[in-house]
């Protein structure tokens, strides 16, 4: 068949949505300690791999496929598994389209269990929850086909709107970090520890750009005009810089100091808010929008030091505050021009209503579903390394590897060094990167060397 022009941009979006996944390894790598940064980029590249194969196999069929529905809750897995009778070439681009979006809310979810979850209980846990929480949600918000308005949810309660996944991606990775957070507990000295700071501020600007870069192509990838392209692209700059100074604001009165983490989480915060509305709102919808996202994942994000639950990197406070917001506020500023209008534009409260109730029962849908995936392996293998294992640092404990060399001798990218510590044969340099290893290092790699 022809390659036209919508299929090659199709094709440019696929990559640049994932690129994002990277993106996403660079921004919560930056954002943890030294010590687990490696380990916190692995659980979003390996995203990659168990949710593009399980997309491949039965995802697709699962999400895409508007045969043999199941309550039209998700499609049979069997009818296209591993994409037997997707034969036209364009079906094909679109299932990997969908798929890069499958596998960047495996990723969101991970930043909320930072520097304590065990790689092997997260690996398991990624293609669990991409099967039986990700794949029925977009079936029943896009009806089998991306970004379509047929699903269970759009007949149930009206013409629910979410372009590109504010339900499906952010509210839905926002309510799985804030479980996994609750079942697999804080972190040791959560609140008091000086030292759960980011390290790597420029890592996390990095991802920052990256993800806003990529985020063109998750937002009008799949535009069906070239208006309706523009329209995203506009939005898609208006809203997450609205956000940016939205965040920097509240940080400068709150604080007394604008920062250049607020400056990044406050362009994602504003990028999850306008991913649902991009193509029902103006541009100045759009900053208004951002301007609330930013500011309203600003002020969330402390609450986790009031509620006392350890969301490590802001996956509930940006992610699922801004998912809300942005889900809502459609029900506010939808334009006209682009169908059902919002109560600004005397639509009357219907949209408002359905979009309300599409975040609800997003809500309610992935925190009951979350729960009963993630508490059965925290059980029977848990999901959590031991204490002695946190303190020495997910990276060595877990991969033998540390993101860094200091000095001569250090453990950067190296097994022997692990070795050495269980050994007690460190040399001297190594033995100070690591003080008190003989005291922890059994514990510390004992254990999680069988499942990890």
């Amino acid at each position: 068949m022809e390659l036209t022009a919508g299929l090659v941009w199709l094709l440019v979006a696929s990559a640049l949505v994932l690129f994002m996944t990277p993106g996403l390894a660079f921004f919560y790598g930056g954002m943890t300690r030294a010590k687990a940064a490696l380990n916190m980029m692995m659980m979003s590249f390996v995203a990659i791999g168990t949710v593009g194969i399980m997309w491949v196999l039965w995802g697709a069929s699962m999400a895409t496929s508007n045969e043999d529905n199941f309550f039209q809750i998700f499609a049979n897995p069997f009818s296209h598994f591993g994409l037997h009778n997707f034969t036209d070439p364009a079906d094909l681009l679109k299932v990997g389209y969908a798929a890069t979006f499958a596998i960047i809310t495996v990723a969101l979810i991970s930043g909320a269990v930072a520097d304590r979850a065990k790689f092997s209980a997260w690996t398991i846990f990624t293609p669990i929850w991409a099967t039986l929480v990700y794949a029925p949600l977009a079936y029943m918000v896009w009806g089998g086909g991306l970004f379509s308005k047929d699903g269970w949810f759009g007949q149930t309660f009206a013409p629910v709107i979410d372009f590109a996944g504010g339900t499906v991606v952010h509210i839905n990775a926002g309510v799985a970090g804030l479980i996994l957070v609750l079942i697999i507990g804080n972190r040791k000295g959560f609140g008091k520890d000086p030292n759960h700071r980011p390290h790597n501020i420029p890592f996390v600007m990095l991802g920052a750009a990256i993800l806003w870069f990529g985020w063109f192509g998750f937002n009008a990838g799949a535009a069906a005009t070239v208006e309706q392209a523009g329209l995203i692209w506009i939005n898609t700059l208006a809203a997450p810089a609205a956000a940016m100074l939205g965040w920097l604001a509240v940080e400068r009165y709150r604080d007394g100091h604008p920062t250049s983490l607020g400056a990044a989480s406050g362009v994602v915060a504003g990028l999850v808010a306008i991913t649902p509305a991009c193509a029902n709102v103006s541009p100045l919808g759009a900053i208004a929008l951002g301007v609330v996202a930013g500011v309203a994942s600003a002020l969330a994000v402390g609450l986790k030091f009031k509620l006392g639950y350890d969301d490590s990197l802001d996956v509930v406070g940006v992610h699922l505050v801004s998912g809300v917001v942005g889900t809502v506020a459609i029900g506010f500023l939808a334009t006209p021009t682009q169908g059902q209008a919002g109560l600004f534009y005397g639509g009357g409260t219907s949209q408002l209503v359905a979009q309300a109730l599409a975040a609800l029962m997003s809500i309610i849908f992935t925190a009951v579903m979350t729960a009963i995936i993630a508490y059965p392996i925290h059980k029977f293998m848990g999901f959590r390394v031991s204490q002695e294992q946190e303190v020495v640092g997910v990276d060595l404990s877990l991969h033998a590897e540390t993101a860094y060399e200091f000095g001569i001798g250090g453990h950067g990218g190296s097994f022997q060094p692990l070795h050495d510590l269980i050994t007690g044969n460190a040399p001297a340099s190594s033995q100070d990167a690591a003080p008190a290893a003989g005291k922890t290092t059994e514990a510390a790699t004992g254990k999680e060397s069988v499942g990890a």
